[in-house]
């Protein structure tokens, strides 16, 4: 098979068409072809949804759960089958498929289904003196409508599908837009759900390019959560601030590992291989930048070029692959780009550093670099790709200044055997995750919180801040004391100025006996009311 066929990614036919060709971009091989859905298209599945949301959000949690559950199960059955379509339409091996993806969704679907509950039972508010004047007050959550998911290629099954579940089990209808360049996996999602029997209508999939992205976020949905890139990010932010429409961005990263002298070697070199070349670094948490303790650089950089050098690239649907091939062309294009630049500039390459030609595929190496600093492309921009530029650091406070020397802010790692050191660093870094001792699984984890800061974008998906993104908080206030107009009602008079500052001084201190300095003045409020009627 040769290269020129790889040339059609991104996987788009003539825009007349009307069509996505979908590519196997490690052998070119077509896939299949779905629909490119119009705007047209995407309004009308919007409004469908939002018909379809007022019967769903009517079912109690276990019965929404339910369906999710059904679902669960179903995929679980067709675990293999769906892990060789996520290597097939992405590249990643079929096994790293099962363990990054297929793995940590099942568990998210089982924790959403028994815990949302739970997490968006109404809360009473205390709210100190003034329910001793028979106030009361509660939080209770709505559902916000039909939620759009812009999703990713990289994690084409687990990012959308938790936001789909945590979505549906808040009350929404989902209307789904996956990666153009993975829209059968996207397809996949709604076929599992379709097994499983949900209502007609509550989720989605529209499939296409850009195009059917900027629609869906112009459809009128109630809330948008996308994952992608920062440029993309933007867009969708001024497209959605046109409407009010709330966004959840999760955007690039480039995430820092620091390795201090004590940290054991063995096991650090090892996680910032995996952390760096899991998914051909085509994660947004993956190890884009290495900082290793100075005294201890020479033995570490060792340890991980000999481990980079004995992974095993290979298609993805062999079982001993470690590295599959990247998804596409151009996004190979970029890793080229940073390390030719690193190169030009001086960097040396300790291993990997272009394309694999035994494939003719979107292979490249699994790349280890130095000499390297914070000018060059490859530390400053998102590479999302499998290289590993290694720094080097004398002193913990270097060490947080490097790695806060970024416009990202999605994930950190540090690695030292002193876990107090390692808390007073973490708590430095701007990231919203930083792991100790830990790297890059964490998404996986269905009771944390996901998401960034700085140019990695805003909002969090998972956990219980995730699940309250798709919720609209309503205040419920009661007043049980109907009796007589309130207090600070018209009329005014000199005892109502009286009365409020009396309040201004005694109220706040929440205190009955500060509460009982007032009686007087309530007493007289009351009398004057009562003697102008």
């Amino acid at each position: 098979m040769s290269a020129t066929v790889l040339t059609i990614n991104p996987k788009v036919s003539s825009a007349d068409s009307g069509e996505i060709i979908s590519y196997n971009p490690a052998t070119g091989a077509e896939i299949g072809r779905v629909q490119n859905t119009s705007p047209e298209e995407v309004a009308a599945a919007v409004n469908q949804a939002r018909l379809a949301q007022k019967a769903w959000r009517e079912l109690s949690f276990s019965e929404r759960g339910a369906f999710v559950l059904k679902a669960q199960k179903i995929l679980l059955a067709e675990m293999e089958q769906t892990a060789r379509l996520i290597s097939d339409e992405m590249g990643k091996p079929a096994s790293e498929a099962i363990s990054m993806e297929i793995a940590p969704i099942i568990d998210l679907m089982g924790f959403f289904a028994n815990n949302s509950a739970k997490m968006l039972r109404p809360e009473k508010i205390n709210i100190a003196l003034f329910g001793k004047l028979g106030r009361a007050s509660k939080i209770i959550y709505q559902p916000l409508g039909v939620i759009g998911v812009i999703s990713p290629w990289n994690y084409p099954l687990a990012i959308p599908l938790g936001e789909v579940v945590m979505a549906l089990m808040a009350g929404n209808a989902v209307v789904l837009k996956p990666s153009e360049l993975t829209p059968f996996v996207g397809l996949k999602i709604g076929e599992l759900f379709e097994k499983a029997g949900l209502p007609k209508d509550v989720l989605q999939i529209v499939t296409g390019d850009g195009r059917t992205g900027a629609a869906l976020v112009e459809a009128g949905v109630n809330k948008i959560m996308f994952t992608g890139s920062v440029a993309t990010g933007k867009k969708i932010a001024a497209a959605a601030a046109k409407t009010l429409t709330p966004v959840v961005l999760e955007l690039g990263g480039k995430d820092p590992m620091l390795v201090f002298a004590d940290a054991n070697l063995d096991v650090a070199a090892n996680a910032a291989v995996w952390g760096a070349f899991a998914n051909s670094g085509q994660t947004c948490a993956s190890v884009e930048r290495l900082y290793v303790q100075e005294s201890i650089a020479g033995q570490f950089i060792e340890k991980v070029v000999g481990l980079t050098k004995n992974l095993q690239q290979n298609y993805g649907s062999e079982e001993t692959t470690e590295i599959g091939s990247m998804v596409s062309e151009s996004q190979l294009a970029i890793v080229e780009n940073h390390v030719n630049d690193a190169v030009k500039n001086g960097a040396r390459v300790l291993t990997g550093g272009k394309r694999n030609a035994k494939f003719d595929g979107a292979f490249f190496e699994p790349t280890v670099l130095t000499n390297i600093n914070h000018s060059f492309k490859a530390i400053r921009e998102e590479t999302f790709g499998p290289t590993l530029p290694i720094m080097t650091f004398k002193t913990e406070a270097e060490a947080v200044e490097l790695a806060n020397d970024s416009e990202f802010g999605l994930t950190a790692s540090v690695w030292t055997s002193d876990l107090n050191k390692g808390k007073r660093v973490a708590r430095k870094i701007e990231a919203g995750t930083v792991t100790i001792n830990e790297v890059l699984y964490t998404h996986g984890i269905a009771q944390t919180p996901w998401g960034g800061v700085k140019q990695s974008g805003y909002g969090r998906t998972h956990g219980k801040l995730g699940l309250l993104e798709l919720v609209m908080p309503q205040h419920i206030h009661i007043n049980r004391f109907t009796v007589m107009p309130d207090l600070w009602w018209f009329d005014y008079s000199p005892s109502f100025g009286n009365l409020f500052r009396g309040f201004a001084r005694y109220f706040s201190k929440n205190s009955l006996a500060a509460l009982s300095l007032l009686t007087p003045h309530i007493l007289r409020r009351m009398r004057t009311r009562r003697a102008s009627k």
